[in-house]
């Protein structure tokens, strides 16, 4: 993914363009290069809480732990839910969230039903994928997603 940066916006301490190849595009403004997403973070209100419901009901490994703050992978991205009054900030549920991609909607939406998880609505078919929209218990969104349909390039998802 390429960013598009005003000229001047970002320094970069570099002592030559050779230690850091990158800078010259930088601090021209020309773009910034993301490598990937690291994680995302959802806050949360009860670690306990939070636990339970990614670790027992959604099955997402554990990738570290602490008193005020928990990590999950989720596929290839971390999962960091925190409490923010840990850091002195209030709390929000986020209203957008982010999709979980699984191997069939209707299956993992059963399988969470059966774990009490509700809902918000039906399942969704747009025509292009399958979606199926539910919150964890501090009210954060989530979704159930899979895309069946190629590209319109051809690619397939």
């Amino acid at each position: 993914m390429i960013l598009a940066l005003p000229p001047g916006d970002v320094e970069v301490a570099c002592a030559s363009d050779r230690e850091c190849p990158l800078s010259a595009a930088y601090t021209s403004g020309v773009a910034v290069r993301v490598e990937r997403l690291d994680f995302v973070s959802f806050l949360t209100q009860d670690i306990a809480r939070a636990k339970h419901f990614y670790a027992a009901v959604l099955g997402l490994e554990i990738q570290s732990e602490g008193e005020r703050d928990i990590e999950f992978r989720a596929g290839q991205v971390t999962l960091d839910i925190f409490d923010p009054a840990s850091v002195g900030q209030a709390f929000a549920p986020s209203p957008a969230g982010f999709a979980l991609r699984v191997p069939d909607v209707a299956a993992a939406r059963t399988a969470l039903e059966a774990k009490g998880v509700e809902f918000d609505g039906p399942t969704l078919d747009i025509g292009v994928c399958h979606m199926a929209s539910f919150r964890d218990p501090d009210g954060n969104a989530l979704m159930l997603h899979r895309r069946y349909a190629s590209f319109e390039d051809g690619r397939q998802p």
